[in-house]
Formats: C-alpha cells, structure tokens, sequence
C-alpha cells in the first residue's frame, strides 16, 4: 500500500503511523507543506493521512496550501479513496464532508480518558478498542458529525473525538505520538497550555507518553490494520 501523509508543521509528523508502515511492509510519503512541497496526484497513492498542526483550517489567509489541500481531501471522498485525518486533519475532513468548524468549550491539552461509544461496536478500525482508555489530546477547536458517518468516541471535555465514514476516518486525538515527537511539540506549543480542567503541565504530559506508549501504539496499529484490510477488499 502507498501512503501520502500531508504534514503540516515540522514538529508534527506521522510518527508511530511510520512504523506501522514499516512493519508492515507498506511504503510511507511524506509532503511537508509548509516547505511548499507540491500534492500528490490521486494516483500515485492509496491512503491520504492528513496530521495535525497549531493552525485554524480557517486560516487560508495565512496558508494557502489550505485551499488545494482541502480540494485534494474532497476529491478523494469522490473518488472513493481513503482518508486519515488527525486533530487539524480530522477538522479539516469534517469540514470537507460539511461540517461546521468552531472553538470548543475548552480546550484538552493532556492525557485524558477517551470514550468508545456503542455505534463503534461495529467498526472495522473501532472494534478492537478497549470502552475507555487515556489518549493525548491537543486541540481547541472541534466539530459537528458530518452526516452519514458513525459517532465512534468521545471524551467529557469533547463531544466528537472519532468518526467513520465509508471513505474516511477522522481521529480529533493523537495515537501516533512518539516520546521525541511529543517533546518537539511540547517545545513548539507549550505556550498554548492554560489552567484549563483538560490542561495538564508540560511534564505530565511527557510523563503521560511513557505510561501510556503500548497502549495508545497497539490502538494505533489495530486501527490501521483495519483500514488496511478494508482497502484489501473494498
């Protein structure tokens, strides 16, 4: 299987994603668009994962590569071509698919419990989850379900944290940190932190990736095995 992952900051890269796609023998892409790097054509991959990044899907201002990114994401639901989204990818996704984008309540920054809801029973990416499980979360925005796609989680401090559509997979949490990608994102964004109920200091944080790094990685895998499999018979 090729992957196209669309990075959109240095400090937030598809970590433990690329060892699963070492693992398993799939070949990884990375395009660094905040180094201009240009898309990719629809037919040079098989899954687009799209991470995360401190911006707004708003701020087309400040980032053009926002406008071509979400026309790519668009054709792809068009074209039946599968989707990641992570965090910034999974607004990005909702907004594709017609949600509306807006701040939360509150922003979760921390490890914090994450919620299967019973809809994931039947999930090919959700089933294997365990009913609630600690998972790093980094965000202030969130969205509305995009229509015709399955609620799969949430949290007290979020509503909408995963859902699943035929083409897609939208996941507003990080699985995929690592212990170095956690720090460089720590270092870039730590400022953001608050005194928020959902906002853990920064050494709780780093502290949380090694309680939690088998767990969250196996999450990880079990769901990306699922996508594999489901591009295997789709």
């Amino acid at each position: 299987m090729r992957i196209a992952c669309l990075q959109h900051v240095s400090f937030e890269g598809p970590g433990n994603i690329a060892t699963w796609a070492a693992t398993r023998g799939h070949s990884l892409r990375t395009i660094q668009l905040f180094q201009c790097q240009p898309l990719p054509r629809l037919d040079n991959f098989d899954l687009l994962v799209v991470m995360g990044g401190p911006m707004s899907i708003h701020d087309e201002a400040d980032h053009a590569w926002l406008v071509p990114e979400k026309k790519l994401v668009t054709q792809c639901l068009e074209k039946n071509r599968f989707v990641m989204g992570v965090c910034l990818g999974s607004q990005l996704l909702a907004e594709c698919l017609g949600s509306r984008i807006y701040r939360n309540r509150v922003k979760e920054i921390g490890w914090f419990p994450l919620r299967r809801l019973a809809g994931a029973g039947g999930s090919a990416y959700f089933a294997g989850m365990p009913e609630q499980m600690d998972v790093l979360h980094w965000h202030g925005e969130t969205y509305d379900l995009p229509a015709d796609c399955i609620h799969l989680a949430d949290s007290e401090g979020c509503r909408v944290q995963a859902f699943e559509h035929p083409s897609a997979l939208g996941l507003q949490f990080h699985l995929e940190a690592t212990a170095e990608g956690l720090k460089d994102l720590i270092g870039h964004c730590g400022h953001e932190i608050g005194a928020g109920r959902y906002e853990q200091t920064p050494e709780k944080i780093a502290a949380g990736e090694r309680l939690h790094r088998e767990t969250t990685q196996a999450a990880l895998f079990g769901i990306l095995d699922g996508i594999g499999q489901r591009m295997k018979t789709a």
